[in-house]
């Protein structure tokens, strides 16, 4: 678990309550058809792909790539601690499932695209905001 920041957290609802407690016990969820297999996200009550409503919340590996990235170095709040890279991860499992995140635990000019990294969650409140840093050579 990462050092929690100030951020603006997310409104839990009855919709995506799941997604942003997951972390609690360090699994990424997504929901997913349990007819056709595809993951939906953002969460949504019926499968985009067959349009039955047999989504449920199943973990994933926690691993994605990076598909897009940026490096802020504007101070937005007077406690800045920049710079920090804003990303678009996307999934091992289907990448069209994407995440705008954060990059941690590693210096900002050390992203790449193509870059694999893997979940890791702060802390804040009530929720788990899921980030993401370089991936272990071994994952």
């Amino acid at each position: 678990m990462t050092e929690a920041r100030f951020r603006v957290l997310p409104r839990l609802d009855a919709d995506n309550e799941f997604f942003w407690t997951s972390g609690e016990d360090g699994k990424l969820r997504f929901l997913r058809c349990s007819t056709c297999g595809y993951y939906v996200h953002p969460p949504a009550p019926l499968c985009p792909h067959c349009l039955t409503r047999t989504v449920a919340p199943e973990a994933v590996s926690g691993r994605a790539t990076v598909a897009s990235f940026t490096i802020n170095h504007q101070p937005w709040m007077p406690t800045y601690d920049g710079p920090y890279v804003v990303a678009l991860v996307e999934i091992e499992e289907q990448p069209s499932v994407r995440l705008m995140t954060n990059i941690v635990d590693c210096a900002p000019d050390d992203v790449h695209i193509g870059m694999p990294v893997e979940v890791v969650f702060e802390h804040n409140d009530d929720v788990w905001i899921p980030l993401f840093r370089p991936a272990a050579a071994d994952a």
